[in-house]
C-alpha cells in the first residue's frame, strides 16, 4: 500500500513540475542587414544555365529518338539496295526505298540546323560561353553524318550521330 500512495504522490510531483512552466522560450532573431550586397544575377545567371541544360537535353531527346528510328530504317534501306543489287527487289520497294532515304536525308538536315542554332545560343549567351568550348563541333559531327547519309552510308552516320550525343551529354554534365 506504501508503494501505491509513493508512486502517486512521485507522479503528482512529476505532473505539476511539468505544468509549471507554462511560458515557452523563443529566443527572437533580430533584422540581421547584410553587410555585403548579394549579386541580384545571380538568380538570372542559374535560369539562364538551367534554359542551356533544357535546349541540351531536348536536343539529346530528340537525337536519340531519331537514332532509334535510323537504326531500323538503316537496316530496311541497306536490304533493299542489296536486293536492288542483285534485281530482287519490286518497282514499289524501290521508290519506298527512295523516299525513306529523302527522309533521313531532310531529318539529318534539320538536326543539323537545331545543333546549329544550339551551338549559336551558347556563343551569343555570356553565362553559358565557357560551356560552348565542350560544345563546338556538335553541328559539325551533324553535317558529317548529313554527308555519309548522303553518300549511302547511314549506319556510319547513325554512328556519326552516337558521338555528337555524347558530345552534348558532356556539356549537360559540365552545366549541371
Amino acid at each position: 500500500m506504501k508503494r501505491i500512495i509513493v508512486s502517486i504522490c512521485v507522479l503528482l510531483v512529476l505532473s505539476t513540475a511539468a505544468f509549471a512552466q507554462t511560458r515557452s522560450r523563443t529566443t527572437r532573431r533580430g533584422s540581421q542587414t547584410s553587410k555585403t550586397a548579394k549579386p541580384e544575377s545571380a538568380p538570372a545567371v542559374s535560369q539562364v544555365k538551367i534554359d542551356g541544360a533544357t535546349k541540351v537535353a531536348e536536343q539529346i531527346k530528340n537525337l536519340t529518338r531519331f537514332l532509334y528510328i535510323l537504326g531500323g530504317v538503316a537496316r530496311g534501306i541497306e536490304d533493299v539496295d542489296l536486293a536492288a543489287k542483285s534485281n530482287q527487289a519490286s518497282p514499289a520497294a524501290l521508290q519506298t526505298n527512295e523516299q525513306n532515304k529523302a527522309v533521313v536525308k531532310t531529318s539529318l538536315e534539320n538536326v543539323r540546323v537545331g545543333l546549329d542554332q544550339l551551338e549559336i545560343y551558347f556563343r551569343s549567351t555570356p553565362e553559358l560561353q565557357g560551356y560552348y568550348v565542350k560544345l563546338v563541333g556538335s553541328a559539325s559531327g551533324a553535317a558529317d553524318a548529313e554527308a555519309q547519309a548522303a553518300a549511302g552510308h547511314f549506319d556510319q552516320s547513325g554512328r556519326t550521330l552516337i558521338t555528337v550525343v555524347n558530345r552534348l551529354a558532356d556539356v549537360l554534365v559540365l552545366i549541371k
